[in-house]
């Protein structure tokens, strides 16, 4: 059985992920319109009506904005940390009592055959995670809204064979461009973004580990462009002895639309 997966929107404007198997489909996090999360399955395939659960990662808009919507309208389960249900209960509008599912980081459960496990992420909301999905030996992780590499996320990350990973901004044109000071200050913090510089380290050791296939997302819209995201990996690759997509495929997610829909089998990835 394949693990499939489409990253359908990956940016600051907004956020959704399909990831499914023959008996799940799963949206993590639905950042845009249920409108457009909705056409954006369909253009890879996916018919919303077969959807099994959403899975939230915090509580920011870019990441709920369709999930009230798209839950009341196929009755779906949303699954999230208390914390995060706290942080976005009121921002969602009314979801049936039986379609709040809290969980807590670090303990797995399935949907369908596809074992899930939250891990928690250094991020500025209440208690954001990111996700690992395993299907009969294949490994997918994604790893976005994360303020600075530490093991207790990455330890959950290595070993897949396919991740995607937030590469949000470049150091340089963040500090030169219009943001404000505060939120220059927010977003370079621990508990912030990655660089595209931290993503880089982070995807050399995935190739190092097995990883074939890196996904770049959550890009800025005003403080990165995907050239200089996929140039920054690039570079690090072959400073350490790696061949871009040799070692590991390089993609850049798309911010307005679909990437393609990937699929995984255990060792075999395309």
């Amino acid at each position: 059985m394949e693990l499939r997966f489409s990253p359908l929107f990956s940016g600051s404007s907004g956020n959704a992920i399909y990831v499914g198997c023959d008996d799940a489909n799963i949206l993590v996090d639905a950042g845009m319109s249920g409108t457009r999360v909705i056409r954006e399955l369909e253009t890879v395939g996916v018919n919303p009506r077969s959807l099994n659960a959403i899975l939230v990662t915090h509580e920011h808009s870019d990441h709920i904005k369709g999930i009230g919507i798209l839950s009341r309208k196929f009755d779906l389960p949303v699954y999230a940390t208390e914390g995060t249900w706290q942080g976005m209960y009121d921002k969602i509008g009314p979801i049936a009592e039986k379609n709040r599912v809290y969980f807590e980081p670090e303990q797995d459960f399935f949907i369908g055959s596809i074992d899930v496990t939250p891990f928690s992420t250094p991020h500025d909301a209440a208690q954001s995670v990111g996700y690992t999905f395993e299907l009969f030996g294949a490994k997918l992780s994604v790893a976005t809204d994360l303020g600075c590499i530490k093991d207790s996320w990455l330890k959950h990350v290595i070993g897949s064979d396919a991740v995607i990973l937030e590469s949000n901004y470049d150091p340089d044109m963040l500090k030169a461009g219009p943001y404000p000071y505060e939120l220059k200050k927010r977003i370079l913090s621990r508990r912030g973004h990655l660089s595209n510089d931290d993503a880089s380290t982070v995807a050399v050791e995935l190739a190092r580990t097995g990883t074939r296939r890196i996904i770049l997302g959550h890009l800025s819209k005003e403080n990165n462009f995907p050239e200089l995201a996929m140039r920054s990996c690039e570079l690090y690759f072959q400073q350490a002895g790696l061949v871009p997509n040799e070692d590991a495929m390089l993609h850049i997610a798309s911010r307005d639309g679909n990437t393609g829909m990937f699929s995984i089998t255990a060792g075999i990835e395309s």
